[in-house]
């Protein structure tokens, strides 16, 4: 059995929140010095977006903080139920088109949402989505994807 954890980020369109989680996870975990222990992905439910990169709003408040980071869009597929071992859904939404495309109770007890590991968060609360709102929105988005990207990471080095 591998000891790698495998991580699916998972929004609308995979432009604005699910790929900043995938790579602030990413980096978060490599600056633990944990880094090889995951595999991480990120997808959209739709397909509006796929193959473009992160959105460039984004792009610049995670700049102006001294993370930078790209990536190309995908669409979520049923087979990454088989590829990833947790699907982390940024708001209800998501996680509710994610639990449709579940094929079995194993593929839905892996979803589960963000901001369950924020501790300003909880079971329930979204990662707003601020693609048409002003900055201010991806400001912060920022703060609490980072935030429950460091919850997340505690929780699962805490099981080790």
């Amino acid at each position: 059995m591998s000891d790698i954890k495998r991580i699916l980020f998972v929004c609308l369109g995979n432009i604005v929140r699910s790929p900043l989680a995938e790579n602030m996870f990413r980096h978060l975990a490599n600056q633990a010095g944990v880094g090889h222990r995951y595999q991480v992905d990120s997808a959209g439910t739709g397909g509006w977006h796929v193959g473009e990169r992160p959105d460039a709003r984004m792009r610049r408040v995670a700049a102006r903080r001294g993370f930078k980071y790209d990536g190309r869009a995908r669409q979520f597929s049923p087979r990454d139920f088989d590829r990833f071992d947790w699907i982390i859904a940024m708001d209800a939404g998501n996680r509710r088109d994610l639990e449709r495309m579940a094929r079995t109770q194993a593929d839905r007890d892996k979803i589960r949402l963000l901001r369950e590991f924020d501790p300003l968060g909880g079971p329930r609360a979204a990662v707003p989505d601020p693609y048409y709102g002003g900055i201010r929105g991806f400001e912060e988005v920022y703060d609490i994807v980072e935030r429950s990207c460091r919850g997340l990471l505690e929780a699962l080095e805490g099981e080790r």
